[in-house]
């Protein structure tokens, strides 16, 4: 699987409890801190759920 990396750009204060949660299984606890994951299906849904607030870059 590809390596993708997964960094977090926009605040996550009033975004629902379920994306913060998101954020928090995808490793992202603050601004502009970055994640590597591989690419599996479970990841790019997370990734998917929450596009408004995070980059990725392969």
């Amino acid at each position: 699987m590809a390596i993708i990396k997964i960094k977090q750009v926009k605040s996550r204060i009033k975004c629902p409890k379920n994306q913060k949660r998101t954020l928090d299984a995808l490793g992202l606890r603050k601004m502009n801190s970055v994640v590597k994951h591989e690419a599996t299906p479970a990841i790019l849904g997370m990734v998917e759920k929450v596009k408004h607030l995070v980059s990725v870059e392969k």
